[in-house]
């Protein structure tokens, strides 16, 4: 069996790509997060609109306090913000970045 080693290139070529990767930990931490189905969900409904908590669980089909629950990691790291309205809290992606990145995901799943 062959195997590649890094003779067959310059090592001192090899050393600067070292130096070129960018810290991926909290990028990770994001995809680790997203990974989640009702995460996921709930970030494609907030990809649509604003929404509170009680409206996110009734269309999950959810409790409320499950939904509050992934909606404090999703803030934690984030991926999503609230915002105050009267007595209700409503809750949209944090910016165009994570909306960017969700648009990407679905397209590439939905491509055969």
């Amino acid at each position: 069996m062959d195997t590649c080693t890094p003779h067959a290139v310059e090592c001192k070529d090899l050393e600067g790509w070292r130096s070129r990767i960018p810290p991926v930990d909290y990028l990770a931490s994001v995809f680790r997060l997203m990974g989640d189905e009702t995460r996921l969900s709930l970030l494609y409904l907030l990809s649509q609109g604003k929404f509170c908590v009680h409206d996110l669980a009734y269309i999950l089909n959810s409790s409320v306090s499950n939904v509050s629950h992934h909606l404090r990691l999703l803030r934690a790291m984030r991926v999503v913000k609230s915002q105050r309205q009267g007595q209700r809290i409503c809750y949209e992606l944090d910016d165009e970045h994570v909306e960017h990145l969700l648009q990407e995901a679905f397209k590439h799943a939905s491509h055969p």
